[in-house]
């Protein structure tokens, strides 16, 4: 799997790129903000949700430290589908939260 740094996701942002990301942490983390335009897809809905994700796009994963988007990253790329995953996760991202 793919990785990529915190500074490297905030050039793509400040690029404006079209990015789809996903946050797998919790209800109560996620409420600490979120990466803007980020979808929260629990880590534990990963498998259900999965089949409404689209295989042509590339998804970048996050979660707190990088293990559990990893985790789901590992499960995702198993279904065919092109993942990146953010070292570090949020505690390594120090950009722009949304809070939803």
């Amino acid at each position: 799997m793919k990785t990529m740094t915190s500074d490297e996701l905030i050039n793509l942002l400040d690029a404006n790129e079209d990015l789809n990301i996903i946050d797998v942490r919790e209800d109560f983390e996620v409420e600490q903000g979120m990466i803007p335009g980020a979808i929260h897809i629990p880590l534990g809905s990963i498998p259900e949700k999965a089949p409404e994700l689209d295989k042509s796009k590339e998804y970048i994963m996050v979660c707190k430290g990088g293990v559990r988007s990893a985790n789901a990253g590992e499960y995702l790329e198993s279904q065919g589908f092109q993942v990146t995953n953010l070292e570090g996760g949020m505690m390594a991202y120090d950009g722009e939260l949304e809070f939803k």
